[in-house]
């Protein structure tokens, strides 16, 4: 029987990163990176489990040719490093898990053999001595966390010279012992800034000329990256803005700048888009953008928290309309205004009372 390719992609610093970090957010970047990796499988692999934070790939009775697994390798690192720019570039959470993501690092370890398959519950999945062994090399003594490791069974079987050297690679030859048998391999760490990461999508500042319509303020006794949370975590959103039947976004994604949403309120769907705007340092800021609104072009709310102490800050809200037609323009003075303004006084209050309830709840 024809060797099989098993394949590891695995993140590093994972149970650092969730110890240390906010739990759900920190769960989110894991969920968004896995997802990363399996859509940069260009030589589908088939994916036999997803293993916390690593994903366990194999290709029965065929090995990929050294090219091919290298040009997977390397898509591999390309895609997970590309993604960690963007959440870096578009980070609105102010949280420890959004502003340490950034630092995570990938390894790849590769390895073949003959394998066995166990059916459980329905679930076919590769069992066996090498599939234990391609497991135990994801602890070695390569001094790194960001690398490739490629079992001297399978460079023999593919001929990939010991040292080979390329613009990404440059391996070496390593050795460590699993359970009393030395097993050889050669890896390669990766050099990120080698990488052709290609342009991602990162959003534009908002420069707005003409004052807000609407500015209201209020203080509130919690600490400015909670309210931050409450306010950017979309499955709040029904507790503080009344009239939100649901919101449409991806629940395993935190809100970044770009990122896009659906607001459907009284059944009317509005689309937005997360955006930002110049504050001073210190400040956290968050805003959204639609054009869905009839009687305007354009509407833009930002949401600027200011901390006052460990335990209390300052919200203010600032609404800027653009409006080209004079017909909306006149809409707007004689009634949309002042609804606006309505509705977002409702929404301080309401935010007001959810902070005080969930205060109650903790304390």
């Amino acid at each position: 029987m024809a060797k099989s390719l098993l394949f590891i992609p695995d993140i590093s610093g994972f149970t650092k990163f969730v110890q240390t970090t906010e739990v759900t957010h920190s769960q989110h970047v894991i969920a968004e990176l896995l997802e990363v990796l399996i859509e940069a499988n260009t030589e589908e692999l088939q994916l036999a489990e997803v293993e916390g934070d690593a994903l366990f790939f194999y290709r029965e009775g065929e090995l990929l040719s050294q090219e091919k697994l290298l040009a997977q390798i390397e898509t591999m690192f390309t895609a997970f490093t590309g993604h960690l720019k963007l959440l870096e570039k578009n980070r609105i959470c102010p949280c420890n898990a959004c502003a340490t993501a950034p630092k995570l690092e990938l390894k790849i370890v590769a390895h073949c053999g003959d394998i066995e398959f166990i059916e459980v519950q329905g679930n076919r999945k590769p069992f066996g001595k090498q599939v234990i062994e391609v497991h135990r090399l994801l602890k070695n003594s390569v001094e790194s966390d960001n690398y490739v490791l490629i079992s001297k069974e399978l460079s023999s079987d593919i001929e990939l010279p010991i040292y080979y050297y390329s613009k990404v690679f440059r391996f070496k030859e390593g050795k460590d012992i699993y359970d009393q048998k030395e097993v050889e391999y050669i890896y390669s760490i990766i050099d990120n800034n080698k990488l052709n990461i290609g342009e991602y999508s990162t959003a534009k500042e908002v420069v707005l000329e003409d004052n807000p319509g609407i500015v209201l303020d209020r203080n509130f006794s919690i600490a400015a990256e909670s309210l931050m949370e409450y306010i950017t975590n979309l499955s709040y959103r029904h507790f503080w803005v009344k009239g939100v039947d649901k919101f449409e976004y991806n629940e395993n994604e935190v809100t970044r700048l770009g990122s896009e949403h659906v607001c459907v309120i009284n059944n009317k769907h509005l689309n937005f888009v997360a955006v930002k705007k110049k504050v001073k340092p210190g400040k956290y800021v968050y805003g959204e953008m639609t054009k869905s609104i009839p009687v305007a072009d354009t509407v833009y709310q930002f949401y600027t928290i200011s901390p006052i102490s460990d335990n209390s800050c300052n919200l203010k809200i600032e609404l800027y309309w653009e409006i080209r037609s004079l017909i909306k323009k006149l809409a707007m003075m004689l009634f949309a205004q002042r609804i606006f303004r309505k509705n977002t006084e409702n929404s301080l209050n309401l935010l007001d009372q959810l902070v005080e309830e969930r205060r109650i709840v903790i304390a």
